[in-house]
């Protein structure tokens, strides 16, 4: 809690009411004291560096080499991954991590290096070490992807926490992705990004950094290769970014330059090598598969915010009489009683298992808002549960800490310790047994709802962090993550034959294990387009595959031609959400109306497609959302692109991010891509101009594709798309087994020429067959 705090606090007074600002107002106050007396003064401090090496002692997949005032472990896994540790740090713990690391590569090998320098040379990597700690990562062919300049500690002379700097030198081409959902992307370019899930307290843009999910995770594509590397620690920190400049300097390059300073915690960093698919696939089997989400959760869903019952049923009705595809209805915090979690507001929702089953006989689901803050009042039995279980956080004197929530002053349970999460997670027993479907976290930073600080949580604050002990400025960051740990398991364990369906506006590294993010809705304006792209794809290439923002909603202004563009790229995005009761169609008239029915109507016939991707994900770590570099990151235009995204390896989307425009330009990868409109075919590399009516957007297919689409009568039908003559295509189908967890049967395909006409037919053991399913060839007219 600091002073920026306080100050939202007073403001908040004005804008949410005299009581709950008051509220917010003493809660600050409260925290700022806690932590003037919980918080030890850092005071003087003593810079150090690593000195001079020492000595070496090998160990399984590398070593451990000491310098004079530290010492390093470097180790590589057997997925490839390297790892390395100062002053002793080892990856665990660790809650990134999905379980036990990997073990260590048995073939890597620890080696003396020139000038006194060590080096573990990998089938994959090449790790030097130099003599005074700077450390390199090697292709096998030695061309440098990271230099790691020797770190820096500032250590408080009288005892505590190190504050450390890592510097890092990257290729003068390379260009950096990733640090999880960042409004400015999907291309970070120079400047300071925060390392605090930190509500914007405003539908963010561009210009706004941090948001509510922050990673140490950069991903950085260069000519020679593209590697992943993550910091593996949760404390509060700032990474400064500097692209690299070729022929600068009397034709000397430039390299392009990251600076990590962090407030504590371990120094230590994994490091992947690869193309982008491989990358990402270490990953996440280091961090976790992404959570398969239900069958349903692909589909369109509604935020409803005003209305009770009644108004629900009206409105499913007027979707369905309309023709607009509707899957779940999420409700927010309105239908509780009195805001108070774990209840419902009888006078709106006298009957919700009743509705909720109506619902679903129509194919809809209804998914409720959960947030951490429990009203801190006797006789609200979750209080009280929780009170007895000692589940909420203390301050550094043991008194219970207390924060403002929608219902009014709350306390907070403790997500870091195993008891809390799994008292919390039998709590969605309530919900289940209302009739919802799934479950989405807000205000999960966590945050007060009036002040929308950095943390309605004083730093101070005491955590059990697994048992080891400590405070929120390690907690905050994974609060969330742990949040959504408990309802993921408490949910299977309630509901042992369903895939539980989990959204958090907040995470860290390792959120794809438990389910997806939602970030809320975007700045108002046409600047929010391309920050709906860009917090899905960074958070895409961090292994968090399922994610998406709000349509329409308070800020998306009245615009019908801003509306349906947003609703245009919704229809593409993985999680595809749009307000209800607000900015919604039929406020702007029949014809957009019918355009709006066009993308929800196509988001329904690729939900085939979708749940393909959902499985790849889960398999291979590759998101659904892709940037357009995905296949051939050594292509610059492309790696420059931030205006467009590839779908899964089949299409490519091209949103219209500007108002008025009916015409806009695409950057093609390589290949022969068809526009699914006119079946147009153009040739990539390069860049073609293509119509955008207010009706559509441009979407191309790859030549040779093999899409798996809803037909007419709800099953899976193949749409393929002609190869280019003499080539070959395919594709994958993963049928929808229902939302239980039995693994599907894996449908491989082929498409080919055959004299002058598309032959499919489906791989299988031994041979090839007839596809089985419907096929619709497109293309043909172009050869």
């Amino acid at each position: 809690m600091n002073g920026r705090d306080l100050v939202r606090s007073v403001k908040v007074i004005g804008s949410t009411g005299a009581a709950q600002g008051l509220r917010t107002v003493r809660a600050a106050w409260r925290g700022r004291r806690a932590d003037a007396a919980g918080l030890p003064s850092r005071g003087a401090e003593r810079a150090r560096v690593p000195g001079p090496v020492l000595a070496a002692e090998p160990g399984p997949g590398g070593g451990v080499i000491k310098f004079s005032r530290s010492e390093l472990r470097v180790t590589v896994a057997v997925n490839g991954a390297v790892f390395w540790g100062w002053d002793g740090a080892g990856p665990e713990p660790s809650y990134a991590l999905a379980g036990h690391c990997p073990e260590p590569d048995p073939r890597a090998a620890l080696e003396p290096d020139k000038d006194g320098g060590w080096r573990v040379v990998a089938e994959r990597v090449t790790v030097v070490v130099s003599r005074h700690g700077a450390l390199e990562v090697c292709t096998p062919g030695g061309v440098t992807l990271r230099r790691e300049l020797p770190p820096r500690w500032w250590e408080p002379v009288g005892g505590g926490t190190a504050r450390w700097a890592q510097r890092s030198e990257v290729a003068a081409d390379a260009r950096f992705f990733g640090l999880g959902g960042r409004g400015g992307g999907p291309v970070l370019r120079d400047g300071v990004y925060r390392l605090w899930n930190t509500a914007p307290g405003r539908a963010p843009g561009p210009g706004d950094d941090p948001l509510s999910l922050t990673m140490p995770v950069q991903l950085v594509v260069a000519d020679a290769a593209t590697h992943l590397a993550f910091y593996d620690t949760s404390w509060d920190g700032t990474v400064t970014l500097r692209e690299g400049e070729e022929g600068a300097g009397s034709g000397h390059d430039r390299c392009g330059g990251s600076q990590l300073r962090m407030d504590g915690g371990p120094l230590r960093c994994w490091v992947m090598v690869g193309t982008p698919a491989r990358v990402l696939h270490a990953w996440v089997s280091l961090t976790g598969a992404p959570a398969l989400p239900p069958a349903w959760a692909l589909g369109h869903h509604v935020r409803w915010g005003a209305g009770g019952e009644r108004e629900i049923r009206r409105f499913v009705a007027d979707c369905r009489e309309r023709g607009l595809p509707l899957d779940a209805v999420h409700l927010d915090s309105a239908h509780h009683d009195g805001h108070r979690v774990f209840t419902v507001d009888r006078d709106g929702f006298a009957q919700v298992p009743v509705l909720a089953e109506e619902l679903r006989r129509d194919g809809v689901r209804l998914v409720s808002v959960v947030q951490p803050g429990v009203e801190a009042a006797p006789g609200n039995a979750v209080h009280d549960s929780g009170a007895a279980l000692d589940a909420f956080v203390r301050d550094a004197a043991g008194r219970v800490v207390r924060g403002v929530a929608r219902s009014g002053e709350a306390v907070f349970p403790d997500f870091t310790h195993a008891r809390v999460r799994e008292w919390w997670g039998r709590l969605y027993g309530e919900r289940l047994s209302q009739g919802f479907a799934g479950f989405w976290h807000d205000m999960n930073e966590p945050t007060s709802f009036a002040a929308f600080g950095e943390s309605t949580l004083p730093r101070s604050t005491r955590h059990s962090l697994e048992g080891r002990g400590g405070d929120h400025r390690e907690a905050h960051n994974v609060y969330a993550l742990c949040m959504a740990r408990a309802v993921h398991e408490g949910v299977r364990e309630l509901v042992p034959r369903e895939r539980p369906f989990v959204l958090s506006r907040s995470g860290w590294a390792g959120m794809q294990r438990y389910g997806g993010t939602w970030s809320g809705g975007v700045a108002p304006g046409w600047a929010g387009l391309r920050t709906a792209l860009s917090l899905v794809v960074g958070l895409g290439l961090c292994g968090v595959p399922y994610s998406g923002t709000d349509v329409g909603g308070p800020d998306a202004g009245r615009s019908p031609e801003l509306f349906l563009r947003r609703l245009q790229l919704g229809a593409y995005l993985p999680l595809f959400r749009t307000w209800a009761g607000l900015r919604e169609p039929r406020e702007f008239g029949a014809d957009v109306v019918e355009h709006a029915r066009v993308a929800l109507v196509e988001r329904r016939r690729l939900l085939p497609y979708f749940m393909t991707l959902a499985h790849v994900a889960r398999w291979t770590g590759a998101p659904y959302v892709r940037p357009v570099w995905w296949g051939a990151p050594e292509d610059r235009a492309l790696r420059d692109c931030e205006d467009a995204f590839l779908l899964g390896d089949c299409l490519l989307v091209a949103p219209v991010l500007v108002p008025g425009a009916d015409r806009r330009a695409v950057q093609l990868p390589r290949g022969r891509w068809y526009d699914t409109a006119t079946e147009r075919a153009y040739e990539g590399p390069g860049r073609v101009l293509v119509d955008a009516p207010l009706s559509r957007i441009p979407v191309f297919a790859r030549a040779g594709a093999v899409l798996p689409v809803r037909g007419a009568d709800g099953g899976t039908e193949l749409e393929v798309w002609a190869p280019a003559l003499g080539g070959t295509g395919g594709g994958l189908v993963v049928p929808d087994v229902g939302d239980g967890w039995d693994e599907p049967e894996i449908e491989r395909y082929v498409a080919r020429w055959e004299r002058r006409r598309v032959v499919v037919e489906r791989e299988r053991e031994g041979g090839v067959d007839e596809p089985g399913r419907p096929v619709r060839v497109r293309g043909l007219g172009e050869r």
